[in-house]
Formats: structure tokens, C-alpha cells, sequence
């Protein structure tokens, strides 16, 4: 017995560096990048490298936010995220409470052809939606940004799947005391399934935040860029001064960071009530 605890404490100190070691490669870059944006152009060429600044000064995000309007892309960004998430966070909810509780003909063959669609990748559909927001005429507005991601088959599948959950018997129950369904959804289940419902508002968030491609397709006026496509023009118009790239890649990156800090425990409560498995 005391030889069984002392190899599982031994193996426990073991898992622990690993994870320690891990947490350290995975934080690194974004550590590398904080303290680069405060650094002079000599500090960030030195080798060996100079870990922490000698001052941290704001001359670098300065002049980024003088050389591109950063702040404009970040109301872009804010924008197209907010509304986007917004309008697929409710089609989400109504979609899965329709494919859970719902009985209609051919449903389970209508939903598995929508599951079949997440086979195919975003790349594949560019020239559609692009063809789309051209004949709609809302290219390079922010429209163009919002509209083809007010639906996600992925979390509809997600919360569906959280919807199937709750017994059938509560649905019904509601519905003999003259619940309409509307009512049911929005006042029994949507509470219950708050877990999910942020994870996937906040997986969603991210995802909105981060999208390159479709900016830099969808818009060519510089007023309408969001930050990930500004953040490359910036880099490509800037030129190759290292420690200004660090000072707007951490203008970009950082409300995610600090997105993630709040919610961290909405979304490991998400994940734990199986929100999302696997």
C-alpha cells in the first residue's frame, strides 16, 4: 500500500511538470509579444535576448495608432462580432429546440443533411457568399461581415444536443398546463442550458474576432476593416519593425485575453455539463 502511494505521488509530480511545461510553451508567445510591444528597436534585436523591457513606455502603440486607425477597426470588429453573434445565438436556439422537441415529417433526415454540411469547409463556400453579398449589394459594408454568420450548424448540434437531454416528460407537462412553446423555450429551457449557451457564445465570440479571410475578401475600404485584416495591412504597409507589429498584434489579441480571463469559468462549466464533449 504505502508503495502504491508512493509511486502514484511520484507519478502525480510527474503530470505536473508536464503540465507546467506545457502552460509555460503555450504562454510564452503571447509573453514575448506583451513585452515586445514596449521595447526600443535596439532592445528587440539584441541577442542574447532581452526578456523584459528597460522601460515600459507607450511610444510603440503609439505610433501604430497613428500610422493605422486602429481604433476604427476595433469598432469593426466590435460590430460584426456583437451582431453576428447576436442573430446566430438565436437561430441557434430556436433552430435546436425545433430539431429536440419538435415533431415534424422528416426531421432526423433534414437534420443529418445539415450535419453533413459541417464536412464542408468554410473555403468551399467563400465564392457563394461573396456571389451573395455582391448581389444583395452590401460588399464592403459591414453587413458583409455579419449576414453569412447569423447560422452555425455546429452549435445548433451542440445545444440540440443539450435540448435532448431534458426529459420529454417536462416539455409535455408544460404544454397539458397551456405552455405555449414559445414560453417553454424561452422561460424552462434557455435558463437551463445557460451553461452552453455562454460557451457557445463565447466559442463563437473568439471565432468572430479572429476571422481573417472573410474581411479581407467581403470589404476593401480601409474605414471597413476589422482588426485581424488591419493587423496584416498594417505589417505588409509598416514595414519590418518588429517591436511596432508586437505593439498592434497585442492590440488585437488583447480583448480576447481579457474575454478569456472573465469567462474562463463559463466556459469549463459549459464543457463540464456537457455542453461540448469530446
Amino acid at each position: 500500500m504505502e508503495k502504491f502511494k508512493a509511486n502514484f505521488k511520484l507519478s502525480m509530480v510527474f503530470v505536473y511538470i508536464l503540465l507546467i511545461f506545457g502552460a509555460i510553451i503555450m504562454i510564452f508567445p503571447f509573453f514575448w509579444m506583451i513585452t515586445g510591444a514596449f521595447k526600443t528597436t535596439l532592445e528587440i534585436n539584441l541577442f542574447p535576448p532581452v526578456w523584459i523591457p528597460s522601460s515600459f513606455n507607450l511610444d510603440n502603440f503609439k505610433y501604430a495608432l497613428q500610422a493605422a486607425p486602429f481604433a476604427r477597426y476595433f469598432i469593426n470588429s466590435l460590430i460584426a462580432m456583437v451582431g453576428s453573434v447576436s442573430v446566430c445565438t438565436f437561430t441557434t436556439i430556436l433552430a435546436a429546440f425545433a430539431f429536440s422537441k419538435l415533431k415534424f415529417p422528416g426531421r432526423e433526415v433534414i437534420f443529418t443533411l445539415l450535419l453533413a454540411l459541417m464536412m464542408v469547409p468554410f473555403e468551399m463556400l467563400v465564392i457563394t457568399n461573396y456571389q451573395t453579398v455582391i448581389s444583395w449589394k452590401i460588399y464592403d459594408t459591414v453587413w458583409a461581415l455579419i449576414i453569412p454568420f447569423t447560422s452555425s450548424i455546429f452549435y445548433t448540434y451542440i445545444l440540440k444536443g443539450f435540448f435532448d437531454s431534458v426529459s420529454d416528460s417536462l416539455y409535455y407537462s408544460a404544454r397539458i398546463d397551456g405552455c405555449s412553446n414559445w414560453k417553454y423555450l424561452w422561460r424552462v429551457l434557455v435558463p437551463m442550458a445557460k451553461p452552453s449557451l455562454v460557451t457557445i457564445i463565447l466559442l463563437n465570440a473568439i471565432s468572430r474576432w479572429n476571422s481573417f479571410l472573410w474581411p479581407m475578401i467581403a470589404t476593401i475600404n480601409v474605414s471597413n476593416r476589422t482588426l485581424p485584416f488591419g493587423l496584416y495591412a498594417f505589417v505588409n504597409e509598416g514595414g519590418a519593425k518588429t517591436e511596432l507589429m508586437l505593439a498592434a498584434s497585442t492590440i488585437t489579441v488583447l480583448p480576447m485575453i481579457i474575454l478569456f480571463l472573465f469567462a474562463r469559468k463559463n466556459i469549463v462549466n459549459g464543457v463540464a455539463r456537457g455542453g461540448i464533449k469530446g
